[in-house]
């Protein structure tokens, strides 16, 4: 009796391991991401990255996954932009079933926030999807910017040097 009570101990002792391993397994294995991105000031209004352009220190932005089906939200995270424009989200969990952006919330500067919403400037989606096909657990999300109320002086120059005119027409 007392050899079959041994046993019997042995036998739960184990299965108590193997379930808490098989947990802690399971944790261990869950994705983890960083989505990685920059806000800048479009300081000639032209929706694009130029050699005039400034970054926006301490600019808001959230991330914001939805369900692909029933665009129910299941997860936000805020963040704000360093001194060099850049944010940084940290993300736990696959989002396979998501669609994902990192959107635009605030700007820090009165004379740079106009969003570029018709092109797409204020959001910019992101695959936070462990089965992407992206080995990396960073994940880059495209430039986002606020707009200048008025173009520099200097970006007639810009756009000649792109080859582009004032009104967006190629030369």
């Amino acid at each position: 009796k007392k050899m079959a009570k041994s046993v019997q101990s042995v036998i739960l002792l184990a299965a108590a391991l193997c379930v808490l391993s098989c947990i802690a397994t399971a944790k261990a294995q869950e994705p983890k991401f960083h989505v990685e991105g920059q806000v800048y000031c479009d300081t000639c209004r032209i929706r694009f990255l130029t050699r005039v352009s400034e970054v926006l220190p301490d600019a808001k932005v959230q991330l914001e996954c939805k369900n692909r089906t029933t665009e129910v939200i299941t997860m936000t995270k805020e963040a704000k932009t360093g001194k060099n424009g850049n944010y940084r989200i940290p993300v736990h969990g696959d989002h396979e079933e998501d669609i994902c952006e990192v959107v635009l919330k605030e700007s820090p500067r009165d004379d740079c926030n106009e969003l570029g919403i018709s092109w797409g400037g204020n959001r910019a989606r992101i695959s936070l999807a462990a089965n992407s096909g992206i080995i990396s657990e960073a994940r880059e999300a495209n430039p986002l910017f606020f707009m200048k109320k008025e173009s520099l002086p200097e970006c007639a120059e810009v756009l000649q040097e792109l080859g582009i005119l004032p009104d967006g027409e190629l030369i």
